[in-house]
């Protein structure tokens, strides 16, 4: 066994649902002593930072249930089954913003929260984008938000508290 590396002893299900899973693993550690891991299921999801070519972005605003409130985000959502991560990001501009994207180039990807979850965030920039949309989720109601560029500054001291929002914000303004 490598040094940062954990054997599984055992794993026990706690939970299945639509959208997340909970398993209780038993693990060895490389000194030999044994811990509980608790871990989150979650399929990938993606992001997207969509440039609208009038210096602003376009965000998402949504009630996020599990927080308790109105959220300022990227575009995002999860990988179907089977799906490429580029064409999922493709699928949730459709959805949520009304816009497909001429050009979509990645730009990192990143666990949401490695402690505990499974969960992988790609992130993706969209640039030249054109008018096309899709249905929302029977479960969403978003709302697209334009954000001139000289604001984003100030979203990243307080108006935005979502991680993959936070990250593709931050990465947009050193790239400025």
């Amino acid at each position: 066994m490598g040094a940062n590396t954990e054997r599984l002893i055992s794993s026990r299900r706690i939970y299945d649902g639509l959208v997340l899973s909970l398993r209780v693993d038993q693990v060895e550690m490389a000194d030999g002593r044994r811990a509980t891991r608790e871990v989150v299921e979650h399929r990938a999801a993606v992001g997207v930072l969509a440039l609208t070519g009038r210096d602003s972005v376009l965000l998402v605003r949504q009630y996020r249930y599990a927080a308790g409130e109105e959220t300022l985000e990227i575009c995002a959502g999860l990988v179907e089954e089977g799906e490429d991560p580029q064409e999922a990001a493709a699928r949730e501009m459709r959805e949520e913003l009304g816009y497909s994207p001429g050009r979509l180039r990645k730009i990192g990807d990143f666990y949401a929260s490695p402690g505990f979850c499974t969960e992988t965030l790609t992130v993706f920039l969209a640039e030249n984008l054109s008018p096309s949309r899709l249905p929302q989720d029977d479960d969403e109601d978003v709302r697209t938000v334009e954000v001139p560029y000289k604001e984003i500054p100030a979203l990243l001291t307080g108006g935005v508290r979502d991680a993959k929002t936070f990250a593709a914000l931050a990465w947009f303004l050193s790239k400025q």
